[in-house]
């Protein structure tokens, strides 16, 4: 995973959120673009309204999946 491919994702307009996920099963939901750093080798990401962050090194970014709407798709079940 490329900072290319996340840059891509942070300059959409309408902005769309998305959710990274890592190597060790952990995911990320990204709702606002400027809560995002790229940096050379990883990636920063602030939570709102708190102190915490995460540094996300690009090595262990498995996939970046977007978000309908800010929310997870949910299947519908069959009836």
């Amino acid at each position: 995973m490329t900072s290319d491919t996340i840059r891509e994702l942070l300059l959409r307009d309408p902005f769309e959120p998305f959710r990274i996920v890592t190597s060790s099963g952990e995911s990320f939901v990204v709702r606002d673009p400027v809560t995002v750093a790229l940096m050379k080798s990883q990636v920063f990401i602030a939570q709102p309204r708190s102190d915490r962050s995460t540094y996300i090194p690009f090595l262990h970014i498995t996939t970046v999946e977007t978000i309908a709407n800010g929310h997870t798709a949910r299947r519908k079940g069959r009836g």
